[in-house]
């Protein structure tokens, strides 16, 4: 359990997930080809490329949510699949949620309404109050819990919508360019959690971002994507590629 997890401790390092095959055609037109990942627990990698490459389709094709081939497989680093005891389990934090300024909906809600079967408005159930909390702390809002939505900042949405993706305790963090129009000082304090989080927690993450000069910093693996994969490894190895210089027109 999240709650239970000791902030000193050390991701676990027994379990990977594996992208094999995955295509996306939009009619005749190729939207990915043949692309093949292998992200390990406990490290953070990060998709780079021009807008229209493939990112967020990427993102979209692991969740599901679009058609295409090929498939993800849960395994231990020594390819023995996990896929029957433990079922690869998927957090999201999209670039953006649109709240209406008027709506009524607390953070604890919100994420309530996420893992309650019953209905949130009857009462406050302490064991998922606490749980909530717990999970926030991770991401230092726990002291908007009771706040309304539309009343965070955009820094502030934006850890709970981390906080949120953290609830089911995911094998995988998908992260896709979640920090959009957000300033440096929370720019600062999403890399530096992030950084806390792949450190201490036993999850794989998974971020799209244009944000070179913090993927340079806090990246173990960049990816760079135009429809197909042209470079992985390091960051300083991949931004001194010529698939590096060409995508971007250095």
């Amino acid at each position: 359990m999240i709650n239970e997890l000791n902030k000193d401790r050390k991701p676990c390092g027994l379990h990977c997930i594996k992208i094999h095959h995955f295509h996306v055609n939009y009619g005749s037109e190729v939207i990915l080809d043949d692309i093949n990942m292998h992200i390990h627990c406990g490290k953070l990698y990060v998709l780079i490329g021009k807008n229209g490459g493939g990112k967020s389709t990427l993102v979209k094709a692991i969740l599901d949510e679009v058609p295409h081939e090929g498939k993800i497989v849960l395994q231990t680093p020594e390819g023995r699949s996990l896929k029957k005891k433990n079922p690869l389990r998927i957090g999201y934090v999209p670039q953006s949620l649109n709240i209406d300024k008027g709506t009524p909906v607390s953070v604890y809600d919100f994420m309530a309404a996420y893992i309650s079967s019953k209905p949130i408005f009857l009462c406050k159930r302490k064991k998922i109050y606490n749980k909530i909390i717990d999970v926030l702390s991770i991401f230092e809002v726990d002291d908007c819990i009771d706040r309304q939505l539309s009343n965070l900042s955009g820094g502030q949405l934006q850890r709970v919508l981390l906080s949120l993706a953290l609830l089911n305790e995911p094998n995988l963090l998908l992260l896709d360019e979640p920090v959009s129009g957000i300033d440096k000082k929370g720019m600062d304090l999403f890399y530096e959690i992030i950084n806390k989080l792949k450190k201490n927690y036993d999850v794989a993450i998974l971020l799209v971002s244009h944000d070179l000069d913090y993927v340079k910093k806090y990246a173990d693996e960049v990816i760079l994507l135009d429809r197909k994969i042209l470079r992985k490894g390091t960051a300083a190895s991949v931004f001194a590629s010529k698939e590096f210089k060409e995508v971007f027109g250095i």
